[in-house]
């Protein structure tokens, strides 16, 4: 798991909204994938579609050897009242400092109290978790009963 890469995607994204964009590209990773994925099933971007450097298929198109330099993610993204519905992404675990919070931190998070150096949720953020389990939402983690290390922050 490439935190670096990570935070690359959350700066990319950032500026994109600051610009007012309708649609990005991101690199294809399974990670990045899998958050777009939760960022898309939350509600902070409109669609994910995998395309390439010149823009979104039409149709499908397999990634092989030959053009998996070329391939890209394309998200839409939201807005409401002309200001951007995901505004700030933020790295919780860095490359340098991973941390893995338990059960019993999420929830203290979940209820708006820091543990450990991570704050609290506040309403309209989410928190992603990378689990063994895959990537989920703090409080869809908080459902299954399991812990993780949080990944980013967005609101």
């Amino acid at each position: 798991m490439s935190l670096v890469l990570l935070a690359n995607v959350c700066s990319h994204l950032q500026n994109v909204t600051k610009a007012r964009l309708g649609a990005t590209s991101i690199p294809v990773t399974k990670q990045i994938l899998a958050v777009a994925l939760v960022l898309q099933r939350e509600g902070f971007i409109s669609s994910v579609t995998r395309g390439d450097v010149s823009g979104p298929d039409s149709k499908y198109t397999p990634t092989t050897t030959q053009n998996i330099g070329k391939r890209r993610l394309w998200l839409g993204l939201k807005y409401y009242d002309n200001t951007p519905v995901m505004s700030k992404l933020s790295l919780i675990s860095k490359p340098k400092q991973r941390t893995w919070l338990n059960l019993q931190e999420l929830q203290e998070i979940a209820d708006g109290k820091p543990a450990k150096f991570v704050k609290g949720l506040v309403p309209g953020e989410c928190i992603i978790l990378s689990t063994d389990q895959g990537l989920f939402e703090l409080r869809e983690a908080l459902e299954r009963r399991i812990g993780g290390q949080p990944l980013l922050r967005v609101s």
